[in-house]
């Protein structure tokens, strides 16, 4: 009889990558339906997958970290316990892929070729130095595709409980305060990409505000000290886990952001979205956009990046003229909820 297939997904970084890799479980459980699926990431993302019924196990990561010879062997005891057919290393590093050589997973395979992997017999998938531009969450499936998965549904998804479906449901009527629409504004990017200042997005809360339709939350974790306790905005998520976080962005009708995290977990709730995304190929809305749900991406003209760029995507503002602007934004919102 032929044993079903045991697959362990590895991507131990941010929550935005994270939330990318969503898709392979659902497809390798549609392709092999008997199979068990693992997960290994860092603690602070482990919430971006609760919950989640393609998934049988999640695995940290953290424990074994700290790059010390005796953390790395009782991770490799930890994860032979399982005995994976399989493994996907969507972020390989030399450690990671020693600690599953010698957990004894038979299949392997990582992105790129690695002196590294080759002596580890690795097998590979190539990103062909981004030419033809996929998207993140498509160069994550050609690991799944290695193995036999037949798709083209990269769609992300985040699955809330019944219980979180009635607290998200409650917290949006007790934030509402007789609005219409909520709409989530996140500020804060983690300096991966282009972004607007704390005085731009000052701008665009005060003129939301003073519109009768228009419920503002500031979804940060942490507020920049420029924007604290601004008159009718409400900041639901501070201090909040991720998991707690998630419910919230579930409650609001839409986010406005950059290129972040947050983006993509509202995408994953099927929430709307209002992104600002740079063109340069690393920060690519084809690279970066959000999956799976109703978006819309605003992008600065070519005369302003030709004339404006500083080469350094980090420091872009998408400020003056030829950017993306506060009426822009707002002209786009509401064409969005009509």
């Amino acid at each position: 009889m032929k044993r079903s297939k045991r697959i362990l997904i590895v991507r131990p970084d941010r929550i935005g990558d994270v939330v990318l890799s969503t898709p392979l479980p659902r497809e390798l459980k549609k392709t092999y339906p008997d199979s068990f699926i693992a997960v290994m990431l860092r603690k602070y993302t482990k919430d971006i997958y609760v919950n989640n019924p393609y998934v049988d196990k999640i695995i940290l990561i953290d424990d074994y970290d700290d790059g010390s010879i005796e953390t790395f062997w009782k991770k490799v005891n930890e994860i032979k316990k399982y005995k994976f057919s399989h493994s996907l290393t969507l972020l390989p590093t030399e450690r990671l892929n020693y600690l599953l050589f010698f957990a004894g997973i038979p299949y392997r395979v990582g992105v790129g070729h690695k002196l590294y992997q080759f002596l580890t017999f690795t097998r590979y998938v190539s990103r062909n130095k981004y030419i033809p531009l996929h998207h993140e969450a498509d160069y994550c499936m050609d690991l799944a595709r290695k193995i036999g998965v037949v798709t083209d549904n990269i769609d992300t998804e985040i699955f809330l409980t019944g219980e979180e479906k009635i607290k998200s449901l409650e917290l949006r009527n007790n934030l509402l305060n007789g609005k219409r629409f909520l709409i989530g504004i996140h500020i804060t990017s983690g300096n991966s990409a282009p972004n607007w200042t704390s005085a731009t997005y000052r701008e665009l809360i005060d003129a939301l505000t003073d519109s009768n339709d228009f419920q503002i939350v500031i979804t940060d974790n942490k507020i920049p000290d420029t924007l604290p306790n601004l008159k009718n905005v409400l900041y639901p998520n501070i201090n909040k886990t991720l998991r707690e976080s998630i419910i919230t962005f579930s409650a609001i009708d839409l986010l406005i952001s950059a290129s972040t995290g947050p983006m993509h977990i509202c995408a994953a709730l099927k929430v709307k979205t209002l992104s600002m995304f740079c063109p340069l190929t690393a920060c690519s809305p084809k690279l970066w956009g959000p999956l799976g749900n109703d978006n819309r991406i605003l992008l600065p003209t070519e005369n302003y990046c030709s004339n404006k760029c500083l080469g350094d995507p980090k420091k872009c503002t998408f400020e003056g003229d030829d950017g993306i602007s506060v009426n822009q934004v707002i002209s786009t919102l509401n064409s969005i909820l009509k």
